[in-house]
């Protein structure tokens, strides 16, 4: 059964991420070009000039934002940003999307074009001062995460359906060739945003499924919780014992009776059953 952590109703939430210092969720509405968090309890945000999809936490006050024109990091407490690095300036087409941090401090953010164009996206890493693109000819790359001992990376095409697994090596880069570890192809929701629990379980937000669905290490269904909104985005693990489970949704792409529903596009909450893992911290 889950809760409403926050009814501001986000045309596109993604990208939440609970700070393990700041005992803080932090989350996204990418079509509005704003972060999101409450501060004592009362609803907070700041406004960018561009999209903002996806953090890190770099330290207390600072996370690693990616936009759609750059990495940049952000002071919670001043508001001031630094330029990192350039992320496809070259492509005013293109943006980015879902990112986590991996279990060695690098950070993956992946883009996709601006109106989901077939083959357009791709995947990057940023780690030791050097952003380098491992993942070409995606269309919507989703579900960036990790096993608990950082040894290998799951991400999806929420287009294609398909979950895939990739080995990494000690300093977190792909390792070997990518495996398919979970087929949604014939479904009627596709996999969007996803992290893992302290046993390596997948917790897989499903876009037009209502539900963050849970599965083993091999890939086997455990189990299911349902979600008022049809457009499930991401989850975050988060709360003092990381046991709650918090989930993004959209209104984006809801037909009208749909959208006018209340429950959508809302952030919520729900007591997992398991306990995730700290985010890593992101070294710069």
């Amino acid at each position: 059964m889950s809760d409403v952590y926050d009814n501001r109703r986000c045309e596109l939430g993604e990208g939440p991420l609970w700070h393990p210092e700041r005992q803080q969720l932090f989350w996204f509405d990418i079509l509005s070009n704003q972060l999101l968090t409450q501060r004592d309890g009362a609803p907070w945000r700041w406004q960018f000039d561009e999209i903002v999809t996806a953090a890190g936490w770099i330290d207390r006050d600072r996370l690693l934002i990616a936009s759609e024109t750059r990495l940049f990091t952000f002071d919670l407490e001043t508001g001031d940003e630094t330029y990192v690095c350039g992320l496809e300036t070259e492509d005013e087409t293109t943006r980015s999307n879902d990112g986590r941090a991996d279990r060695q401090g690098g950070f993956w953010i992946g883009t996709m074009g601006k109106q989901a164009e077939d083959g357009k996206g791709a995947i990057y890493r940023w780690y030791d001062g050097e952003l380098r693109k491992i993942v070409s000819d995606i269309t919507i790359p989703n579900a960036i995460c990790f096993t608990p001992d950082g040894a290998a990376a799951y991400y999806a095409c929420s287009r294609a359906g398909i979950v895939w697994r990739e080995a990494l090596d000690a300093d977190g880069w792909p390792a070997g060739e990518k495996e398919v570890f979970l087929d949604f192809t014939g479904e009627d929701f596709a996999p969007d945003g996803a992290v893992t629990d302290v046993e390596g379980n997948f917790w897989n937000a499903q876009w037009g499924g209502y539900r963050v669905a849970v599965y083993d290490p091999s890939g086997a269904f455990i189990e299911a919780h349902e979600i008022p909104a049809a457009h499930t985005s991401c989850p975050a693990f988060g709360g003092p014992d990381l046991s709650t489970v918090y989930v993004t949704t959209a209104l984006e792409n809801l037909p009208p009776e749909e959208a006018a529903r209340s429950e959508n596009g809302m952030t919520y909450q729900f007591a997992s059953g398991a306990r995730g893992l700290p985010e890593p911290r992101v070294e710069i």
